[in-house]
């Protein structure tokens, strides 16, 4: 493999994962790019340690999937086959747990922890559906059928009914 620097120098403004907009930094979309930034530090095309957190749904089913690259050389030649992913179990406490041990087994770079674990949380936050609020049910009001004669009325009905046959 070629050095991290010399990749990064082709890769930085010529790939095809790159996401341009104005006003916003330059994003990417390559897998394994733990915040989508398009930057040496995350990204997954020019360095050797890659970590990615990203939400996959399958019909119905949602799950949470690390990506890391692959350590065999064989995988190393083959574009399709650099990068593995790794089901995250999303209990509350087995998940986090789960993330600490492959990153501290594979990875010398704490600060990907901490915004593994932060960007973990968010996956699974946003698998929680909405829940639509329920109309307030309707109360038993009684409402008087016709309406109610006003005493201040000008004229009685008896009177009206006079004048209008003269």
């Amino acid at each position: 493999m070629a050095a991290p620097d010399l990749l990064w120098e082709c890769v930085k403004n010529n790939s095809a994962f790159i996401r341009k907009n104005k006003n916003v930094p330059t994003m990417t979309a390559e897998p394994g790019n733990l915040t989508g930034l398009n930057s040496f530090k995350y990204s997954s095309l020019a360095a050797k340690q890659v970590l990615g957190l990203d939400a996959k749904k399958v019909g119905k089913k949602e799950s949470i999937v690390l990506t890391t690259r692959s350590k065999r050389a064989s995988r190393q030649q083959r574009p399709g086959t650099v990068l593995t992913t790794t089901g995250i179990k999303k209990g509350k406490k087995k998940g986090p747990e789960q993330l600490k041990k492959i990153i501290a087994a594979t990875y010398n770079r704490p600060e990907l922890l901490e915004m593994a674990l932060v960007k973990y949380s968010k996956i699974k936050r946003s698998f929680k559906k909405k829940v639509a609020l329920q109309p307030a049910p309707r109360t038993s009001v009684v409402i008087p059928r016709g309406r109610a004669r006003d005493e201040t009325q000008e004229h009685p009905p008896s009177e009206r009914s006079v004048r209008g046959r003269k």
